[in-house]
């Protein structure tokens, strides 16, 4: 790790994540570099800003630690859901620029250290957005606002002042052009944060150091309850006065730097709940001023130690060159030619697949665990913010082809270690900062491990890999897991939204079998074959519906197979949603349903039904609906795919036309739901390539069809693969034949060596749908009731 880091230094950010991604196994080709420069200049950031996509518009590099972007409103808890990055482009006014934020996310929190210039009189509350001038709080025009990879700018229209901000991996770099005449400040904010509410915030500290540093800290009890963040501040001019006020205790600190610590009138700390900051520069009107935040996750000094390594002098240019370099080197892993809004498209769904899970460490090789306590990374980079429910299915696959396997064995060894220093000795749920939030249900780290293993991505150690999978799954008095493994299911009188546990559950289970298969432990495997196969006891043949049962054996009743939310049988969802939900054995679900016919048969209900949205009102993330598909939400993204399971694969290039036709848009609200931290995205970024990874840890991607007419995938080892779709249009919207590398492919399905040795995957289309096309039993993708 030491080494990394130095080398990172010498390099800069943007030259060490270049070499992670073009050169993890050689030299990439040289068409990469000219790819990542067109996509960069592809990326909308503002895409999924607006509607419920819930991403954020400000500066991050990719899988960076600090995201510096604009927060437009503070809302309370009950009313913040549309506000969980932070910022929403309906909005006109700015509260501030913090440093955290999650891009996509359903639930929230962060909004850590909110900086804010103003000019003028000092004000230090927010003020009433519809009230100009009652605060700091400023409006501004979408019209003087930019966003780049890397990078943010905006004018504040109520102070004059131009803000910009760009960042590195763990600081954030602010320039603020400040008007004349006026008296210039920085306002640091310590009490606000996303999804807000009195008593969040446990205890905070803002200090100004002798040398003019701003070091402070805060511990909040939201999302993750003891979450604690350290920060270090540098202003580019010398200070001419502060004041650190408690706003909670009433209390007040003035002074002028630098402060002498034997004088308590001159004190230069406060401590408290409700604190905020005031620093004046008298030199700055009319003039420019920079300021440098990094965090860490550790102390105070090691957020200095941070910032002196990754930003010692004041060029933000150069910062900002890093940065755009860091994300062209990224996005050059894909070589897109499309019209001009499908490019953009594309390019910005692999930009939001490419920021999580994001790095939690200091350059010294130290983080927090989920024990709240300090460890070591020895060997690799921890990372964290792993929101798994949703992102094992198509974000974590995507990510072993268009990110070196340092990536992957990054977060499985950051998994891993999570699991030794969690007091429960499991792997996470959905943690971010280190810590568990408990959020969703399933063990999900599992298939993430096993995707990664299956591919032969093994830079960690297998061995307590399998045994964290099996401790997760095996862990009683979580999500009802002792009594599934007792009963073969979760029993609804015991535990809530228990069909949706079943099934999710089982699924693991069946990557956990893969693995230990794979590994020669023909126990385990034993074991888990057999509870891959309890999705069977969640089918109620009487109604062709997944359903919870009672500890009795009988399901609960009455049933409502539209009934969604909590205290039903299913997790956001219902049963039209979650009867398909058995990834490892779809022929198994044909079968069980009727046969392959009476399977494309209910699919077709589930799409070409009428469904009044106003049906899951009560339901936030349920949205994106077609009949009851609900893009929005994750359980419904593999659903179009199952009609090649069937031998229909005509259907599939269907339906996919018309999920991309109106669930993705290249505008602000251009996200039917939450992105879930790049898990929409990540769908988006293979559909438009022509496959989709429906069972992690296969090792299989069914094919559907392109969206674009060329596409190469720069892969880590240096090879490329091509997608080409010759005749791509309106009008040929059907997959007339498919070749591998010139040979006839008669399969609906790659496999992940074949993406990998590199080659040509070419679509012809047409205006019909080839009914003939890869329609046999031995055509169709992996199942456990027909496995190749």
């Amino acid at each position: 790790m030491q080494g990394w880091t130095k080398l990172a230094g010498r390099m800069g950010l943007g030259g060490m994540l270049g070499l992670l991604v073009a050169g993890a196994a050689g030299a990439a080709p040289t068409t990469a570099a000219g790819a990542g420069a067109r996509g960069w200049a592809a990326v909308d950031p503002f895409i999924g800003t607006g509607g419920e996509g819930h991403t954020f518009p400000g500066a991050v590099v990719p899988f960076g630690m600090v995201q510096l972007s604009p927060d437009t409103q503070i809302k309370p808890r009950k009313e913040a859901y549309g506000w969980a990055a932070g910022y929403r482009h309906d909005d006109h006014t700015i509260v501030g620029f913090s440093h955290t934020h999650f891009s996509g996310t359903g639930h929230s929190d962060l909004g850590d250290v909110l900086v804010m210039p103003i000019a003028g009189a000092v004000r230090l509350e927010r003020g009433d957005v519809d009230k100009p001038g009652s605060g700091y709080t400023s409006r501004f025009r979408h019209d003087d606002e930019v966003a780049q990879p890397g990078y943010y700018a905006v004018t504040l229209d109520d102070d004059g002042i131009r803000a910009e901000l760009t960042a590195s991996a763990r600081v954030g770099v602010h320039r603020y052009t400040f008007p004349a005449g006026k008296p210039a400040h920085v306002i640091v904010d310590l009490r606000t944060s996303m999804y807000d509410y009195p008593g969040k915030v446990l205890w905070s500290r803002l200090r100004l150091r002798p040398d003019g540093t701003v070091t402070g800290f805060r511990e909040t009890r939201g999302w993750a309850p003891g979450r604690q963040l350290y920060f270090a501040m540098r202003f580019s001019r010398p200070l001419s006065g502060h004041q650190l006020h408690d706003t909670e205790a009433d209390v007040v600190y003035k002074g002028f730097p630098p402060p002498a610590h034997d004088d308590p009138a001159r004190r230069a700390q406060i401590e408290g709940r409700q604190l905020v900051g005031d620093f004046d520069f008298a030199d700055a009107a009319g003039k420019q001023l920079l300021v440098k935040v990094a965090l860490s996750p550790v102390s105070e000094d090691n957020a200095i130690a941070n910032l002196d390594h990754e930003m010692p002098g004041w060029d933000f240019d150069r910062v900002r060159g890093d940065a755009r370099r860091a994300w062209s080197d990224a996005l050059g892993a894909l070589d897109v030619d499309a019209p001009e809004p499908m490019r953009r498209s594309v390019y910005t769904a692999l930009y939001h697949a490419l920021q999580a899970p994001s790095l939690f460490m200091d350059v010294d090789g130290r983080y927090r665990g989920p024990d709240n306590a300090v460890h070591q990374a020895k060997g690799w980079t921890n990372v964290s913010t792993f929101s798994l429910w949703d992102t094992y299915r198509a974000l974590h696959p995507l990510l072993t082809l268009v990110q070196p396997p340092l990536r992957t064995n990054d977060v499985v060894n950051s998994l891993l270690a999570s699991r030794r220093e969690s007091p429960y000795g499991i792997l996470p749920v959905w943690a971010f900062h280190g810590l568990e939030t408990w959020c969703m249900i399933g063990y999900h780290a599992v298939p993430v491990i096993a995707d990664a293993y299956m591919k032969g991505i093994r830079g960690y150690d297998t061995r307590e890999a399998l045994a964290a999978m099996v401790a997760s799954a095996s862990y009683g008095p979580y999500g009802g897991i002792a009594q599934y493994m007792q009963l073969g299911y979760v029993p609804i009188d015991e535990e809530g939204e228990a069909a949706s546990k079943t099934l999710e559950y089982a699924f693991d289970d069946w990557t956990i079998a893969r693995v230990a298969n794979a590994m020669g432990k023909q126990d385990v495997a034993t074991t888990f074959t057999k509870r891959a196969s309890n999705w069977k006891h969640a089918f109620d043949p009487a109604t062709g519906f997944m359903r919870a049962r009672k500890r009795d054996g009988s399901f609960r009743t009455p049933f409502d197979p539209t009934a969604s939310g909590y205290g039903t049988d299913y997790t956001e969802g219902n049963a039209w949603q979650y009867s398909w939900y058995v990834p490892q054995d779809v022929a198994g679900l044909a079968g069980a349903l009727g046969g392959d016919d009476a399977l494309v048969a209910k699919l077709d209900q589930v799409f070409d039904a009428k469904v009044d949205p106003k049906v899951f009102a009560h339901m936030e993330d349920i949205t994106g609906l077609i009949g009851w598909y609900a893009h929005g939400n994750e359980p419904s993204h593999h659903f179009a795919y199952l009609y090649a399971y069937a031998g229909q694969p005509w259907r599939t290039q269907e339906r996919l036309a018309t999920i991309m036709r109106t669930q993705y848009a290249p505008r602000p609200d251009g996200l039917a739901g939450n992105d879930d931290l790049g898990q929409m995205s990540a769908w988006y970024v293979f559909t438009a390539l022509g496959f989709y990874p429906v069972a992690p840890a296969s090792n299989e991607y069914v094919i559907g069809r392109p969206f674009v007419p060329r596409a190469t995938l720069n892969l880590p080892s240096g090879k490329r693969f091509t997608v080409i779709a010759d005749h791509l249009d309106d009008a040929h919207p059907y997959v007339g034949n498919v070749q591998l590398d010139g040979k006839p492919l008669d399969r609906v399905y790659l496999r992940q060596d074949e993406i990998m040795a590199g080659g040509t995957l070419r679509f012809s289309m047409q205006a019909q749908p080839n009914h003939t096309w890869a329609t046999g039993p031995d055509a169709r993708p992996y199942s456990m009731s027909r496995p190749h």
